[in-house]
């Protein structure tokens, strides 16, 4: 690990401890080495820190927005981390070819399928452009989701510790049936499936677009086969 990012790990690593108290289950589900998609909500601008911590040594990237490497401070620390940089608006072509090598190289890939936070805390609508990387083949996803964050910046002004609660699901696999190209109608309804992964791990108030059933289906996810000997 380089002194830069060992030094950003270490001092946010210390302020989650004062700062939280952490409930996490599941986490050991997430296997210690071998390519990866991890996908979660997005609620807060803490949680992307917070994963990155709590995961390793397992070698996480994640997509970031770029307009975070124009400040000083969030630069340093998506540089130490290696942090993907994408431009929100259009086709970020090369976003794009960075995170399949994320994959390639045998690293994890985190993404917020919803693309930007929600203000409410509860699930919004899934951007299907996580689709492109979900159906590389052979490598698993691993749904993860956290609640409480959203309420830290305002405890922390009342000094008091915040309850963070963390859940990891069961590791899948995406994929067409019968093969072929996807259409926008297969990446909608694949993206929504992914989705239903996520508020399966999250209390109700916090499923928001897929607190109800109509959407789901089953017709892309298949259960990610472990290696017994890993």
């Amino acid at each position: 690990m380089r002194l830069r990012e060992w030094i950003v790990n270490t001092v946010i690593a210390a302020a989650f401890k004062m700062a939280c108290k952490l409930d996490v289950q599941g986490v050991d589900s997430i296997p210690a080495t071998g390519p990866a998609i991890l996908i979660t909500n997005h609620t807060s601008l803490f949680e992307g820190p917070l994963y990155y911590v709590m995961l390793r040594p397992r070698r996480t990237i994640a997509l970031a927005k770029i307009e975070l490497w124009d400040h000083l401070a969030t630069r340093i620390i998506m540089e130490a981390w290696g942090s993907i940089p994408v431009k929100r608006k259009g086709m970020d072509m090369k976003a794009i070819r960075d995170c399949f090598n994320v994959l390639d190289e045998g690293n994890f890939l985190c993404i917020a399928p919803e693309g930007t936070r929600s203000k409410t805390g509860a699930l919004k609508e899934a951007l299907p452009g996580t689709t492109f990387f979900a159906t590389r083949q052979g490598v698993p996803i691993y749904p993860m989701v956290q609640w409480g964050l959203r309420e830290l910046p305002a405890n922390l002004k009342r000094l008091k510790r915040t309850s963070v609660h963390i859940r990891f699901g069961e590791p899948f696999i995406v994929e067409k049936p019968g093969g072929g190209k996807l259409s926008a109608a297969d990446r909608k309804l694949m993206a929504n499936e992914m989705m239903y992964r996520l508020a399966d791990l999250l209390p109700e108030e916090f499923r928001g677009h897929y607190s109800e059933d109509s959407m789901r289906s089953e017709k892309y996810i298949k259960p990610f086969q472990r290696d017994p000997q890993a």
